[in-house]
């Protein structure tokens, strides 16, 4: 007897329970003493932006062709998909497409075309040998690490009908670790130095990394995914890759992962996201070096973990030290404040004695919490257990510092700028503005090029104290100064404004 193997699962709205769902068993019952399927992915409704139920009468429906047409239906599906689980309504709303093909789809065109401008001067085909893990710069070490515990995730999400977890999962991979932290902090690696194993390991890297995202993303965003597939292997000389859909799924190679690794680039991440943040306050560029920030220690481990990833924090947010203070340390002055969403429910009557003990707690008892998670309260002659997410702990700003926290992190920003750092910024500043007028010009990345300016006092000061640096970053091999630059394309930045002209050597 030939029996005909179940399906794995079944999609259809929740109206087809009593009818498609049940008749499908009834019949497989009855012919072959087993059910039809294993899994059913009941599909929820695509409502209007405002969650209304698609209408003629009330005009709020959407035209699918008109859509697919406009955005693509790579960008339609992974929207939908991200937006809300295959189960739940759907709120549509054809601006959180035009978000999905900016934030997602962009930047992984980006990450591809820096790469392909750097590959192509480089002549990069992958023809070098695999350079070994351990030869690799932490940063590759620590990007690769993600991209397999990455694999394993998505993996897993799909194999549990996830989809929404698995492309919110590569979203995250693709614009927070690869573009906004890998590509960030390495890009000096693809357009400085010789051709040598450090840029080998880079061009590598990467490559990798976008050749696993193609093959993760292939089934939520298959056109996409086999274009980027396709241009990836075309930089191989050996061209025997047709499709993405051709090849084997991504597999997670555990020797590959490594958490501490993770964990320790995670705590650089939140160092550098809560220094940007203070520099977005007071609202100081990132170009301006600034001289400090402080670190209050939380633990041995951490501290250790910060020093190994300080170089990346400071290139990062652009800061010259990293200084280490004890956590109750008279520099740092933090408060208290109990979440009484969490406490009311939690306490009932008791809740007001739980918030003024909380509130008469000392800067060693929160440091305290802070450390270990929890704190014990003697309240009534009982002991209640505060943990750390009953509370909310700030640090307050001190003279001449910004100060703030994540995570039980906490950073503090010296904003004060002496006139060598004021004048270090104004080169970086310059430097912009030089590339950007290369790229006016048209000029490819490696040619050199000379460079006639207006006098400016300040601006020549500035160059002055920072010239080697100007001209290694422009490829510039001389800076005159003149009284009036003819054809010039004037420039101005804070407080400096000048003319500036230049020419391919």
């Amino acid at each position: 007897e030939q029996r005909l193997k179940k399906a794995d699962f079944i999609a259809e709205g929740v109206d087809q329970t009593r009818r498609w769902f049940y008749t499908l068993h009834a019949i497989a019952t009855m012919v072959f003493d087993d059910v039809a399927y294993k899994s059913v992915v009941s599909n929820g409704l695509v409502l209007d932006a405002n969650g209304q139920k698609m209408s003629k009468r009330l005009g709020n429906a959407i035209d699918p062709f008109k859509t697919l047409g406009t955005y693509g239906p790579d960008a339609t599906r992974w929207y939908m998909i991200s937006n809300a689980n295959p189960c739940d309504n759907l709120k549509f709303d054809l601006k959180g497409i035009e978000e999905v093909q900016r934030k997602f789809f962009g930047t992984l065109y980006n990450t591809y075309s820096f790469f392909a401008l750097y590959a192509n001067i480089d002549e990069f085909k992958y023809e070098e040998k695999d350079i070994t893990l351990a030869e690799r710069p932490e940063i590759d070490r620590w990007i690769l690490s993600e991209l397999h515990t990455l694999i394993q995730s998505v993996d897993d999400y799909y194999n549990d009908y996830e989809p929404t977890k698995a492309v919110r999962a590569i979203s995250d991979f693709v614009q927070e670790n690869l573009s906004n932290w890998y590509v960030r902090l390495s890009r000096r690696r693809f357009w400085k130095g010789d051709y040598q194993k450090d840029k080998i390991s880079a061009y590598q890297t990467i490559y990798t990394c976008m050749l696993e995202i193609s093959k993760l993303m292939a089934p939520v965003a298959p056109f996409f995914a086999d274009r980027l597939y396709q241009d990836l292997t075309a930089f191989k000389t050996d061209k025997k890759a047709i499709s993405v859909h051709l090849d084997d799924f991504s597999k997670a190679d555990a020797s590959m992962i490594d958490k501490n690794l993770e964990e320790k680039m995670h705590i650089a991440q939140i160092i550098s996201s809560l220094v940007l943040s203070l520099r977005k306050k007071e609202k100081i560029k990132v170009r301006q070096p600034l001289k400090r920030i402080m670190v209050p220690v939380l633990d041995k481990q951490f501290k250790q973990d910060v020093e190994q990833v300080a170089d990346l924090v400071k290139s990062e947010v652009n800061v010259k030290e990293i200084e280490f203070i004890d956590d109750t340390s008279d520099l740092l002055i933090k408060s208290i404040k109990p979440n009484f969403k969490v406490l009311g429910p939690k306490y009932g009557k008791d809740v007001k004695l739980v918030v003024q003990a909380i509130n008469n707690l000392d800067k060693e008892s929160i440091s305290k919490l802070e450390k270990e998670g929890s704190i014990n309260l003697s309240i009534n002659g009982d002991v209640k257990e505060i943990s750390i997410d009953e509370v909310e702990i700030t640090s307050e700003d001190i003279e001449g510092w910004l100060v703030a926290s994540q995570n039980n992190i906490t950073v503090a920003l010296d904003i004060h700028i002496d006139e060598k750092l004021k004048n270090e910024g104004i080169a970086r500043e310059l430097v912009n503005r030089i590339q950007n007028l290369r790229k006016d010009s048209n000029l490819n990345v490696t040619d050199h090029i000379v460079i006639s300016l207006q006098n400016n006092a300040e601006l020549e000061s500035a160059i002055d104290e920072n010239l080697t640096y100007i001209k290694r970053e422009t490829l510039t091999e001389s800076i005159t100064f003149a009284t009036q630059i003819e054809n010039g394309r004037e420039i101005e930045f804070d407080d400096v404004k000048t003319v500036i002209t230049l020419k391919k050597i």
